[in-house]
Order: C-alpha cells, then structure tokens, then sequence
C-alpha cells in the first residue's frame, strides 16, 4: 500500500500537485523547451522579482503562453513550510507530439522542486577560486542570449571538462574568443578603477545577481560597463570576480597562470550583497 504523500514537505510538484514524474511527451524533454530558476531562499525568497522577471522574458521569447498568476500562488504555497534551501523552477512547453511544431493552445508543465543549500568553503569568498580556461565555446543567437532555457548542453560539456580537479569555476569564451560568463555564474572584471562586465546581447545567460549589482552599484558611486572582454586581456585586469544568487561574489585568485588578491571593488560588492544573501 502506498504511503499518502504530505502535500508540504513532498520535495517536488507538479502543476500545483506532489509529483515524481513526468510525461515523455513532454517538450522539455524532448527538445529542451522551457525554462527555469534557481532560487535561494532564506526566510524568504532572495531576489524572487529578478528571478520571476526573467522566467517570464524567458517564457515570451519561447512563444509559450503562460498565466503567471498560477505559478505564483503555487510558488507562495510550496514555500509556505520551507525555508533555508533552493528552489527549482521549470516550466516546459508542455506535452507534445513527434515533430518540433508545438501544438495549438499549448498547456505549459510548472514543476517546483526543493534542494538544500550547496555548502561551499568559506575561503572561496573570503581568498577566491581558481577558474578553468574551458575549450567548449559558446554559440551565438541573439533570440535565446540572456534567457535561463532548458537547452544547457554547453555548460554540461564545459563544466566536465575539469571533472574533480582542483578547480571551483570555468571561464567560458564565444565563437571570437570574447570572454562571456563562466560556467555557473556571471564574470567582472576591473582595470584601472572602472568595473567592467561583459554584454550579453549575442550568448550567455544574465543572471539576476548580475541584474541586481548593475543596478545596485551606480547608487554607490560605481560606475559599471557591459563590454567586449577579449580572453586574452582577463590576464591584464587588475580584479576578477564572479557572481551568482546562490553564493553570492567569489573573487578570482587563479586564471590561466595569473594570479589576483581580492581588490576594493570586489570587496564592496560582496559588502553589498552579504546583507541581501547571507
């Protein structure tokens, strides 16, 4: 006999249900359409605006029709009795048939699932990370730059690159060698006092702690711009950094035979955001 399922701490759902499972039909599995978020949650959900903003654009720019009002209250609900962990969200193109055409009037799958914090040395905050200088290169389509879609094969094949090595990031370039984000998290850079983050409007994904920062910093008199970093010049910058909404800022200490101490700016972001995730 099977055990009924306790609606509150069943670690995922489905379309506002517990759920383990889903149709093969389904177009997210099948062709990787969808999109979705990972949420730290605290008390509360960190940057759940940012984070709903962009699973929207995401969902526009995929042509999936979506009523954002159901997810919410399936959101507000599933978080109701969890606190101090990571929410997933993913929302599919639904069920299909063969063929890439999506059916009329498609009924987008929403599944919430529940996961605990990642516990991460706290000297990759405090000294830094080594990064990898990963070979898979990212494509360019300016309809799918910035979006978080379900299609994530190039970060699976950059981050399995290094495999167990001791590295904790890779540093991931476009088709002309521009140096674009890395793995899992966003890239910025400073030369000269002026911080610099690389644009995103060719590939790439623009992570919402990145969202967050470019709006945050000009309120503390830093000026921030979105460039054309060439990989070559990462050697030559005088900090690097990276930011994600899980661990918030980890300063760059190793790269490609380069080697940096936590510099001012870097130190003032993660002041900035210590109060926000920590």
């Amino acid at each position: 006999m099977h055990k009924p399922i306790n609606e509150h701490f069943c670690e995922s759902w489905i379309n506002g249900c517990p759920a383990t499972s889903i149709s093969i039909s389904d177009r997210g599995l099948a062709y990787g359409e969808g999109v979705f978020e990972t949420i730290r949650v605290n008390e509360t959900p960190v940057l759940f605006v940012q984070h709903f903003s962009r699973l929207m654009r995401g969902l526009s720019a995929l042509d999936i029709p979506f009523d954002s009002v159901v997810l919410e209250d399936e959101v507000s609900r599933y978080l109701q009795h969890r606190q101090y962990g990571i929410l997933k969200i993913i929302v599919t193109g639904g069920v299909g048939g063969r063929g890439y055409a999506s059916w009329p009037n498609p009924e987008p799958n929403r599944i919430l699932s529940w996961h605990p914090l990642p516990e991460y040395p706290p000297t990759y905050s405090s000294k830094g990370v080594s990064v990898y200088t990963c070979k898979t290169v990212l494509g360019q389509n300016p309809a799918l730059a910035g979006i978080k879609h379900l299609n994530r094969l190039e970060q699976v094949l950059a981050r399995n690159e290094w495999g167990q090595e001791n590295y904790q990031e890779g540093i991931v370039c476009d088709l002309q060698g521009n140096a674009i984000e890395a793995v899992f998290s966003n890239l910025w850079v400073v030369k000269n006092g002026c911080l610099m983050t690389p644009r995103l409007d060719m590939s790439g994904v623009a992570g919402v702690m990145r969202e967050w920062l470019l709006e945050e910093l000009p309120k503390h008199g830093i000026k921030v711009k979105e460039v054309t970093i060439p990989s070559r010049e990462l050697l030559s910058m005088d900090e690097v950094f990276l930011s994600n909404s899980v661990f918030g800022i980890w300063p760059v200490k190793q790269y490609n035979g380069a080697s940096w101490s936590p510099g001012t700016i870097t130190i003032l972001c993660q002041t900035l955001v210590q109060d926000l995730l920590f």
